[in-house]
């Protein structure tokens, strides 16, 4: 199970809306559960796909993207609203779900990943026997 995300975007988009963007914005997200897996959505608009970098280390799902700015060195910016630099996010996963199988894809600027729900997690039937002996244990 998606257990949560960065803990600090709230202050960030806080702290912009106060002093102006301060550094490149947190990518918007959306996570679901589709019947055995967790797909997630992120939107990376204008992102080069070779700049996206994922990875996991126990339950957190790192990922990292980078956007430039397609104006070529030394013109005059007009206006600059779109950010560029660096962009991440941390997610952390539940015990749950199985990291080993995770698959991305990035399509029409927004990277997907779909992350299964691991064999042990999944519901099972228990079978009920019954009319046996029951043995009983002296001390």
């Amino acid at each position: 199970m998606l257990m949560r995300s960065d803990p600090f975007r709230e202050l960030d988009r806080l702290t912009q809306q106060v002093f102006g963007p301060t550094r490149p914005g947190a990518m918007g997200m959306d996570a679901y559960r589709s019947g055995d897996e967790f797909v997630v959505h992120f939107d990376l608009p204008g992102v080069d796909p070779e700049t996206i970098d994922l990875d996991v280390e126990r339950n957190v799902l790192n990922v990292r993207a980078e956007r430039t700015s397609p104006a070529p060195e030394g013109a005059e910016m007009i206006v600059a609203e779109r950010p560029t630099g660096t962009f991440t996010r941390q997610l952390f996963l539940g015990e749950t779900l199985d990291t080993e199988r995770i698959d991305a894809s990035y399509d029409a600027g927004v990277l997907t990943l779909r992350i299964p729900v691991a064999e042990q997690a999944k519901p099972r039937k228990i079978q009920i026997t019954g009319g046996g002996e029951r043995k009983q244990i002296s001390s």
